[in-house]
């Protein structure tokens, strides 16, 4: 957004004729002093909506069918039941903002198709340069914060699948109630962003589909999660034959920390179904080892996040970073394909396992949930299955095949088996095209995922990728990625973060060479575009829906993948290799 767009969006905000009740004169005398019942609602509608910054800007955003006064008289009473209750009746509560949820019109990005047959493709001297600047920018990083960190921006207007019925979903099947709190209320205040001029400022206009993350971004933080993805960034820039002799030892160090951070610091020990203990690895690790920014940090438990739990992606991908690292760490000798047979719907599964499903368009059959009960059972997320991080399951699989004894084993089989078959329903219905199939990825990012989960399958010798899938699913599933990506992602505008999705997705799973030139331009075109923040500039890597719509990602999180993608498609050019 350019200053002068900017100031005029915040003149419109701060001058907008008001219409009908604001969100202040809703919740000001119900949560801005409290007056008993669940403190932790009062603290957060302070800390995060009736804050100073932000009150100049919604003050005048009024809902004119709040002038009923029957209206505002149902809303009140909602949120005096959240707060006073001792057991609230959230389906009751969450109804009068979900009918005001329903009036909002948000939309997924629509880029403007574009020629791809056109121009000059790169060639690597072009390419070569941007291989270096990104590996040189993840190295700086690590060497001034002793970490590569990510960061978390809040995005107020919310996602374009939530709506009321998907909030009536979250309001009953999530288990904190802090949580539930932090999810009425900003479900509300998205309501009058949406239709007031605070929408312009709040939620501007980008290019391409990975959503850019304003500066500033709030909440610096450091995950297990991340390492895993920097980790094979840096494996990927030593591989290249492109890094000094200097940054090779760099990218070493680095790489030994991360996978100590992602199996020490981050381990925790979870029951599994059975009753055995499991070593998982935590999304965020204790105190002090996650990094968080001084203020989020002080204000952590008042937006509802006091409680975090394993989860079943960032497992998955350490596992499988420290994996390819060469790690001997005696954790990796768990088959965790057992352990998410545990997490995995249908089958003889014994509870409803999918307590908020968003994405209930899709066939939930053989998918993985997402969080894991910590050893107090707490799982204040409730749970829900995402497709993306099934794709990582399966490649942590295939990457500890032998190690693991899939093939030997009937039921470790029968579960990759399953996974698979979740995945190519997913395909062959289209839905895993359509946002609304995903719980914390774009359609693209699971492209590239997929890509990932490819080359790991293909890496294995014939026999045993007939044995776990004698029906040649992974061929059908690729197919189908290869035609979304090539007809919809690369013909339409992007930004360099869809740029690198597309990359990876299409060098991994054989493309053309030829069809890199979209993505290799745009890359190239944009690169400086993240001035003193590093090569490029920060945009949505994954994000939650639910309390609001919370971006997470970097300027290092898009010179990993940028890394990532040119060195797969350097690799493929040299090679001159395509099947399709």
């Amino acid at each position: 957004m350019t200053f002068q767009r900017f100031a005029g969006a915040a003149y419109r905000a701060l001058t907008a004729r008001k219409d009908g009740p604001s969100l202040y004169d809703v919740c000001d005398p119900l949560l801005s002093r409290r007056a008993g019942g669940d403190r932790h609602l009062s603290n957060f509608y302070k800390t995060a909506l009736g804050n100073p910054a932000l009150r100049p800007l919604l003050r005048r955003t009024g809902l004119a069918e709040l002038r009923e006064e029957p209206r505002l008289h149902a809303l009140r009473g909602a949120l005096i039941q959240a707060r006073d209750d001792e057991y609230p009746d959230w389906a009751a509560i969450g109804q009068p903002v979900a009918a005001l949820l329903d009036t909002i019109d948000l939309r997924h990005p629509q880029p403007k198709p574009v020629g791809i047959n056109g121009g000059r493709a790169p060639g690597l001297a072009e390419i070569e340069p941007v291989i270096r600047a990104c590996g040189a920018h993840l190295l700086r990083s690590f060497g001034k914060h002793g970490f590569i960190p990510g960061y978390a921006a809040f995005n107020l207007i919310g996602d374009a699948d939530l709506r009321g019925r998907e909030l009536l979903m979250a309001l009953t099947g999530l288990n904190s109630r802090g949580y539930k709190n932090s999810t009425l209320l900003f479900n509300l205040a998205r309501i009058f962003i949406a239709r007031s001029p605070v929408r312009a400022l709040i939620d501007p206009p980008w290019t391409g589909i990975a959503e850019p993350m304003w500066q500033p971004m709030q909440i610096r933080h450091r995950s297990a999660y991340y390492d895993a993805f920097f980790i094979e960034a840096l494996l990927s820039f030593a591989e290249t034959g492109l890094a000094a002799p200097e940054d090779i030892a760099a990218s070493r160090r680095a790489i030994g920390d991360m996978v100590d951070f992602c199996l020490i610091a981050s381990r925790e020990q979870v029951p599994a179904r059975d009753g055995r203990s499991v070593d998982v690895i935590t999304a965020i690790a204790p105190t002090p080892h996650p990094r968080l920014s001084r203020l989020f940090s002080n204000i952590n438990q008042n937006l509802g996040f006091d409680i975090l739990v394993p989860d079943s992606d960032t497992t998955a991908c350490a596992f499988s970073a420290a994996t390819q690292a060469g790690s001997t760490d005696p954790i990796l000798e768990q088959p965790l394909v057992d352990f998410y047979a545990g997490y995995q719907v249908g089958g003889g599964a014994h509870e409803p396992l999918v307590t908020v499903p968003l994405n209930d368009g899709i066939d939930y059959e053989g998918g993985v949930v997402t969080w894991i009960d910590n050893l107090a059972g707490e799982r204040p997320f409730g749970n829900d299955i995402d497709p993306t991080l099934n794709l990582d399951v399966l490649e942590v699989s295939f990457r500890n095949l032998a190690r693991w004894k899939i093939i030997e084993t009937p039921h470790r089989l029968d579960s990759v088996q399953r996974i698979i078959g979740f995945q190519k329903r997913l395909a062959a219905s289209g839905a895993f095209t359509n946002p609304r199939s995903h719980m914390y990825y774009l359609p693209e990012l699971y492209c590239a995922y997929f890509g990932r989960c490819y080359a790991a399958f293909i890496a294995l010798p014939s026999a045993a990728q007939r044995a776990i899938d004698p029906e040649g699913a992974f061929d059908f599933i690729r197919g189908r990625v290869l035609a979304y990506v090539q007809g919809e992602l690369i013909a339409f505008e992007m930004n360099v973060f869809d740029a690198a999705l597309a990359l990876i997705a299409l060098a991994q799973l054989g493309a053309e060479p030829k069809s890199f030139t979209p993505a290799l331009r745009c890359i190239i075109r944009h690169l400086g575009e993240g001035g003193r923040h590093g090569p490029f500039k920060a945009y949505e890597w994954t994000k939650l829906k639910t309390p609001t719509r919370i971006l997470v990602g970097g300027p290092e999180v898009t010179s990993a993948f940028v890394l990532m993608g040119l060195a797969l498609a350097r690799r493929a050019m040299m090679r001159g290799w395509g099947t399709s």
